[in-house]
């Protein structure tokens, strides 16, 4: 009886430690047993790639006329050819609203016209993508992104994000300061939570976490909050990709970018690629969005790591689209102006990719490393 107790108990705590990990784990050791160095993926992120949707029908070629001069106010892609141009408008349908169809961005009694809020925002998000493309290849490679990358089908991407209220300097009681509660935007950890406004959005903070000296002040801004603060966002990168920290870092030292892996580099341009979606092109349409599309604080809904991974390394497992939409790749030389009136508009000045980051070009390479310097993300 007591024997059977026990197996009983064993049991139970067997299923009860099998829940602390959400799904099935892959584990393939990639350095010295007992360093710490074992790659962990999340079997279950893994299998959500699901099946892209094939062409709406064969790419044409680009011949005969234009699409500039076949219809009216064809503000982007223009130079395709008119067959090229109406390829496109069927993919993004497919992509965006394979629902609502076209009226979802046009009015079907006047397709030029911009009264329709959507048809202003995807007009910037296919100049965006056209960017990501053809400027940020140090993150997304040669696979390239489309619409579909993000929205898979719906007309707003399941995963968006926007500002929280803030929290009163002087509210001490019955608030925690945005942590100690378990919270999905930091792998239900009690980090910090307000993570993405912190270091993907505007005047973004760098990702600290160690000094590179025992002596206090060494390192100014290196401190334990911010060390939280950078766990916090991590443990973001981590959800959102379905990866262990050696993904990219190594554990002999995690601030080390000599011992890091190849990964680490491609994710230093992704948080930055990332920061540049939603300063220079989200942030810009704030005048555009309806109230609808904006979160508490007035803010228009903005990306992160999630909202192209999805739970995967690579965004929808690694398959390509690009080969099919080949007009997606080139960057575009300047953003379409936002027409002010009607469904609004923003300042010319800020109708420019990048213009509210100053980072229109990813930088050349990630910080290298150096004596007293802690490496940023």
């Amino acid at each position: 009886m007591n024997r059977q107790l026990v197996i009983a108990s064993g049991l139970t705590a067997l299923v009860a430690l099998s829940g602390c990990e959400l799904g099935p784990k892959k584990i393939e050791q990639t350095g010295y047993r007992g360093a710490g160095l074992a790659q962990i993926n999340d079997v279950s992120s893994m299998k959500a790639a699901g099946v892209i949707p094939p062409p709406p029908y064969p790419l044409p070629p680009d011949e005969g006329p234009r699409a500039s001069e076949t219809y009216q106010n064809v503000q982007v892609l223009g130079d395709l050819s008119a067959e090229r141009f109406n390829h496109l408008m069927a993919s993004i349908t497919q992509w965006v609203s394979p629902e609502q169809g076209c009226n979802y961005c046009h009015n079907p009694e006047n397709m030029a016209s911009d009264e329709v809020y959507t048809k202003v925002v995807a007009r910037r998000m296919l100049q965006m993508t056209r960017d990501i493309n053809g400027t940020w290849s140090t993150h997304v490679q040669q696979t390239g992104v489309t619409c579909y990358t993000c929205h898979r089908g719906q007309p707003v991407p399941a995963y968006v994000w926007a500002k929280q209220a803030p929290v009163h300097p002087m509210a001490v009681r019955g608030q925690k300061r945005g942590q100690n509660t378990p919270d999905a935007n930091v792998g239900y950890a009690s980090l910090p939570n307000n993570v993405f406004e912190d270091y993907l959005s505007g005047n973004p903070k760098s990702v600290r976490v160690a000094s590179a000296s025992a002596y206090p002040g060494w390192n100014p801004g290196v401190t334990t909050r911010s060390a939280e603060d950078s766990y916090g966002i991590m443990m973001h990168v981590s959800t959102a990709l379905g990866v262990n920290c050696t993904y990219c870092h190594n554990s002999q030292s995690f601030r080390s970018w000599s011992l890091s892996r190849a990964q680490r580099a491609t994710a230093w341009y992704g948080i930055r690629m990332v920061r540049n979606i939603n300063q220079g092109y989200i942030d810009s349409l704030a005048a555009v969005f309806p109230a609808n599309r904006k979160g508490s604080q007035g803010d228009p809904y903005k990306v992160n790591c999630l909202t192209c991974h999805q739970g995967l390394a690579k965004p929808l497992g690694g398959q390509s689209m690009i080969a099919d939409y080949p007009y997606l790749r080139v960057a575009s030389a300047a953003a379409p102006a936002v027409p002010v009136g009607g469904v609004g508009g923003v300042p010319a000045a800020l109708d420019q990719p990048g213009a509210m980051t100053g980072e229109t070009r990813p930088p050349a390479a990630p910080p290298a490393d150096a004596a007293g310097a802690a490496p940023t993300s």
